[in-house]
């Protein structure tokens, strides 16, 4: 049996010399291997490390270079499947590796101790926010340093080089401090089993006098090790079952929401299995785009409260009983806590656990089960799609342009509407794009990704280098607003070197109008950039890259015919001038009720 893991295989083997079995369950554990073979040149410790990467799916590191992590770095380059891409800058390396696992199931960033460990941080916190299984690595002290009371370079001036650790403790599931060689590959066997098992990041560090050591438990081929599946609790799974079977099959108009923990669960075949049966009204929450065919028959849109896709939340909010599968309902997805919902209609599906309405609560049942086995028992009943199809009307185009008048918002995403295909990705920033960019109609097999936890301005010029390094079947097409590029701007220079096809939309509105719409000020006005002629100066002659500057609907299409014409072999950089109050009507809605949250008074003592 093979247990699959991003675009790597895991076959369960037990050597004759080697009594290896699964994974215990415990973030802890490790697999432990006594080995008779003889260390060879090539069995070392860097050597080990880039092997496992690569057995499980990883073709790409992402990475900044520095005097500690240099040697592991000669050893992570000498793995033939391996490549090594060096990125401007810790942050940007992070998010890349985030975009990657978002692709392929798994990621990877190397960086140096603390300058770099700690510049890397904020991307791996988004990704343990999104449930993304990045294995960060860290080149660290030499290992005669520890418990010498030295002062190290890097460091902030205190012989404690816990400092990082202590970091990352909160942001990854799993810290492996590797300075010996006895247990190192354990502690990284188990680190990285950990990250899988978990779909969370880990940490590991690797003191820089060690990548090259050989070690008899560094074979030349890494016996391959294997993950104990995860099981559901019997009793619980079939009681959980005819408890929310009794509870919507008694409903009269019930609805199904998907929400941005179907991925972890890996449970995308299963959801829409269960939405055919159900006959049910389809949505999903706003930080689930893409999870979700919307080619399913009774898709409906996005449930976002007030800012809802046309006619959703009147169909959710209006619903005898909502099942809700894997969402977070955080302040954002929630609107200032806004949403009109009663806890006592809704089921709760979390990965492992399931609660029906006010109580009670199934612990130990897998989402994935849980869905499959509620397809046999739920009643079909299409109700509250007969009344979504009752008051539907199909939505407006945007008003046609004139000839030389100035672009608008909406006229820009009707035509990236018509660029999308099976064969595309679309990659939202934080700010306005995240909500032009969910009225979009995802094509079957059309990618969507954005980072709505977390939220982190700037995510989307790494995560779309990692993603297109993932997926080299997909063109990227990336809707980065003007305030949040400033943050990252430098890896477009990363894209060129990996010889990226990505469309970027820049668009040009003269500061942070997400900021504008919650609660303005001065602060939210930026320097304008010439950003066509970055974009031009980073691309230096060398590579392939087209840049142009849009203005008006006509050049628009122009632009858009030559990116994906003449230009399709081609990084594509397209900076839209819009005018700075030119925002959608959800943004200024979800910005006024944001503001009302963020602002409440302090509760009387």
């Amino acid at each position: 049996m093979d247990t699959k893991i991003g675009n790597g295989t895991f076959d369960t083997l037990k050597p004759a010399n080697c009594d290896l079995g699964n994974l215990p369950a415990a973030p802890t554990a490790a697999v432990h291997c006594t080995s008779t073979v003889i260390a060879s040149p090539e069995a070392t410790l860097g050597r080990h490390l880039a092997r496992r990467l690569v057995q499980i799916g990883v073709r790409d590191v992402f990475s900044v270079p520095g005097d500690f992590n240099l040697t592991l770095l000669d050893h992570l380059i000498a793995e033939p499947n391996l490549n090594l891409v060096g990125c401007c800058n810790e942050l940007n390396a992070g998010y890349a590796a985030d975009g990657y696992a978002r692709a392929k199931g798994v990621g990877a960033c190397v960086v140096t101790f603390t300058v770099g460990g700690l510049s890397v941080l904020n991307a791996i916190a988004g990704a343990y926010s999104e449930n993304l299984p990045v294995i960060c690595i860290v080149g660290g002290p030499n290992s005669n340093d520890f418990g010498t009371n030295r002062i190290l370079h890097h460091t902030i001036g205190l012989p404690d080089f816990s400092q990082e650790l202590r970091c990352f403790q909160t942001v990854t599931c799993y810290q492996a401090l590797v300075n010996n060689l006895e247990d190192a590959h354990e502690m990284i066997d188990t680190a990285v089993s950990t990250a899988l098992k978990e779909s969370k990041p880990v940490y590991i560090s690797i003191s820089c006098n060690l990548p090259a050591i050989p070690h008899p438990t560094f074979t030349r081929e890494p016996v391959p090790f294997s993950i104990s599946p995860r099981m559901s609790n019997q009793m619980g799974l079939e009681a959980a079952v005819e408890a929310a079977a009794e509870f919507l099959n008694k409903a009269v108009k019930p609805v199904l929401v998907g929400g941005p923990k179907l991925r972890v669960a890996e449970v995308g075949k299963a959801f829409a299995g269960l939405a055919e049966a159900s006959g049910y009204a389809v949505a999903v929450l706003p930080s689930a785009k893409g999870f979700v065919p919307e080619k399913l028959s009774h898709f409906i849109g996005t449930y976002w409260g007030v800012v809802s896709t046309a006619f959703c939340a009147e169909i959710v909010e209006s619903a005898d009983a909502y099942l809700f599968v894997g969402p977070i309902f955080d302040d954002i997805t929630s609107v200032g806590y806004s949403l009109l919902l009663k806890k006592e209609k809704a089921i709760v599906v979390e990965p492992d656990r399931v609660v029906i309405g006010n109580g009670p609560a199934f612990g130990c049942v897998l989402m994935k089960d849980f869905l499959q086995a509620l397809v046999k028992k739920i009643e079909l009943n299409t109700t509250s799609f007969e009344n979504y199809h009752r008051i539907f009307v199909p939505p407006s185009v945007p008003l046609e342009s004139k000839p030389g008048e100035p672009l608008r918002v909406n006229v820009l995403f009707k035509h990236i509407q018509d660029m999308l295909s099976g064969e595309t990705v679309v990659i939202a920033e934080a700010g306005d794009s995240w909500f032009n960019c969910q009225k979009l109609k995802l094509p079957d097999g059309c990618g969507y990704e954005f980072q709505m936890q977390y939220g982190s301005i700037g995510w989307s010029v790494g995560a779309t280098l990692g993603y297109a390094q993932g997926a080299k079947d997909k063109r990227a097409i990336a809707c980065i607003g003007d305030g949040s590029f400033q943050v990252t701007a430098q890896d477009v220079s990363t894209m060129l070197r990996c010889g990226q096809n990505t469309i970027i939309f820049l668009i040009n509105n003269g500061g942070y109008t997400t900021e504008v719409e919650i609660h303005d000020g001065p602060y939210n006005v930026i320097k304008n950039w010439d950003y066509t002629g970055l974009v031009d100066a980073i691309h230096n002659g060398e590579g392939k890259c087209w840049t142009t500057r849009i203005q008006y609907e006509e050049e628009l299409k122009e632009a858009i015919a030559t990116a994906t014409g003449e230009k399709k072999d081609c990084l594509c950089f397209l900076e839209v001038i819009t005018h700075r109050d030119d925002t959608s009507k959800e943004l200024l809605i979800w910005g006024s009720r944001l503001a009302a949250a963020d602002g409440r008074p302090p509760n009387p003592k």
